[in-house]
């Protein structure tokens, strides 16, 4: 093309604002070149836990030359399918998912139109998955306020209690059968929000014998559980210690610095974003793979 012809193009591109039809010029392409695009599917962004996990699987992504298309479940099952349809209409060559239940026919359904599909921190049979060892998570926490001489201990959760809640539920459980001592009492919320770990926090001391340490299913409920607490005069640890699970970059610079369960986010998007490239651009049988990733406490002012 001559110059002067492709100065007017880029003139009139300027003038018009085109936008390129990446999945169009994709399909020209052929399917070599379809590799352009991962979904990356999320219970919602205002958790950093979840945008922490995103950034690490955007971050293998970009490396290898790959964009990520960003959803949001809001964990409404109705609308992670929109989710997925929408990035099949876009031509993602996969997704990485943490689904809102157990159902595997959503993703039986990414299979059959071509997707890879990468389960985040959850596991199905039949898929790859990248996940943490809650149930060691959870005897962490409550192992560790056992040894501190805590015998009534509460645990905060979600309801309904998905995999990885359920897990940690399971190793406080599992905690507390090999000491064989205390007792554990169940507070299910419908979020795992600050507001919720706030309510939380006055169910508790409406009690007649409140608890003398609060394990949390995540950072969130413990930093709105540890502001409740304050506000009522009820000091952390001295009266009350408290445990958190994610180790979101908020809970070493919360009011009392909250202790909590390590969980490597970044290296659990990334591996999972490793695994959906291979599954995508695999040729002949593609052996799945479920990796278990490794939790640890991180010990500071809430429970010392």
């Amino acid at each position: 093309m001559a110059e002067a012809t492709r100065d007017r193009v880029r003139c009139a591109i300027a003038e018009l604002g085109f936008v390129r039809n990446e999945t169009a010029r994709m399909l020209r392409q052929g399917p070599s070149a379809r590799i352009g695009a991962l979904g990356v599917v999320v219970e919602n962004v205002t958790n950093p836990y979840f945008t922490d996990v995103g950034r690490g699987a955007e971050a293998a992504m970009n490396a290898a030359g790959v964009d990520a298309i960003w959803c949001t479940s809001d964990g409404s099952a109705a609308k992670e399918q929109r989710c997925l349809d929408f990035l099949a209409e876009q031509r993602a060559a996969g997704v990485l998912l943490m689904p809102v239940d157990d159902d595997p026919a959503p993703l039986a359904r990414l299979r059959e139109q071509g997707m890879a599909a990468v389960l985040v921190d959850r596991d199905i049979s039949g898929f790859c998955s990248v996940r943490v060892d809650h149930v060691l998570g959870g005897a962490l926490a409550v192992s560790y306020l056992l040894g501190r001489g805590h015998q009534r201990i509460a645990l905060v959760t979600g309801v309904p209690e998905l995999e990885p809640c359920r897990d940690r539920r399971l190793g406080a459980e599992q905690a507390m059968r090999q000491a064989a001592s205390g007792e554990l009492l169940i507070v299910s919320r419908p979020d795992l929000t600050i507001a919720e770990g706030g309510k939380a926090a006055q169910r508790l001391l409406r009690r007649t014998e409140p608890p003398s340490a609060v394990f949390c299913a995540n950072d969130l409920l413990a930093i709105g559980l540890v502001n409740e607490l304050l506000r009522a005069g009820v000091k952390v640890p001295g009266e009350i210690a408290v445990i958190g699970y994610d180790d979101i970059d908020l809970a070493a610079t919360a009011v009392v610095p909250l202790t909590t369960v390590y969980q490597p986010r970044h290296q659990l998007g990334w591996t999972a974003a490793e695994l959906a490239l291979i599954e995508a651009t695999a040729t002949g049988g593609h052996k799945h793979q479920q990796i278990l990733l490794a939790p640890s406490l991180v010990v500071r002012e809430s429970t010392e």
